[in-house]
């Protein structure tokens, strides 16, 4: 089954008020207004798009240990996934599909890391609970996520609803501001420049990981 087709099951699922979730109709309509609102608003036109050369970034992993896009770059081409939280059932099955698809990518030569703007204990809790074998980098504030166009602020009605369902985000992100990133996956060839981008306001819509070989194919070619 593709990742998409995983999603949208859950999706049918949760939206038909299914155990464990059991959400009511008011709150699907109310997450159904945020994201046809932050699809109106353009926001993707400030994305970086394939062409474009990518930010550097220097982030801690779960162990306080810093990792920096230019010391993966020097060994290689380097897949960076954005994602909204340990919080967010679509972003890890997003997760588990991508650590499916390691060993396609290390065969390649490139390098995985997820980024998120949690806490280092919810992203230990991620690589826990997803079996992950790649690094969950913190972006306190979502600042790489802004560099890469992706940060966005949620809006007031949206803000109340998350904490009447205590999905706290200040307290898994250990930072005030209610911000999330678009989810968006990159491949970043070895000189930086951006060879393969995919980012959807609508967070239950994700690209399958092997749309990015193509793309990692050909930085090996370069790289080679």
């Amino acid at each position: 089954m593709t990742l998409q087709a995983k999603l949208d099951a859950f999706k049918t699922d949760f939206e038909a008020g299914k155990p464990p979730y059991n959400v009511p109709p008011a709150v699907i309509e109310t997450m159904h207004r945020a994201t046809a609102e932050l699809i109106a608003s353009g926001a993707t036109t400030r994305v970086l798009k394939a062409g474009d050369k990518a930010p550097s970034f220097t982030l801690s992993d779960p162990d306080g240990n810093s990792v920096s896009s230019e010391d993966l770059l020097a060994k290689g081409p380097l897949v960076v996934s954005f994602y909204r939280g340990v919080w967010c059932p679509y972003c890890n099955m997003e997760l588990q599909a991508l650590q499916a698809a390691l060993p396609e990518f290390e065969k390649l030569g490139a390098s995985l890391v997820a980024i998120s703007p949690q806490t280092a204990v919810n992203s230990r809790k991620s690589v826990r609970q997803n079996q992950l074998g790649f690094p969950i980098l913190s972006d306190a504030h979502n600042d790489v996520a802004a560099a890469f166009g992706l940060r966005f602020e949620l809006p007031d009605y949206l803000v109340e609803l998350y904490k009447g369902l205590k999905n706290d985000l200040p307290a898994f992100n250990g930072d005030p501001s209610w911000t999330l990133p678009m989810p968006g996956r990159f491949v970043i060839a070895r000189d930086g420049v951006i060879l393969y981008a995919e980012v959807n306001p609508d967070y239950t819509r994700r690209p399958e990981p092997e749309d990015m070989l193509p793309a990692l194919r050909r930085a090996a070619t370069v790289s080679a």
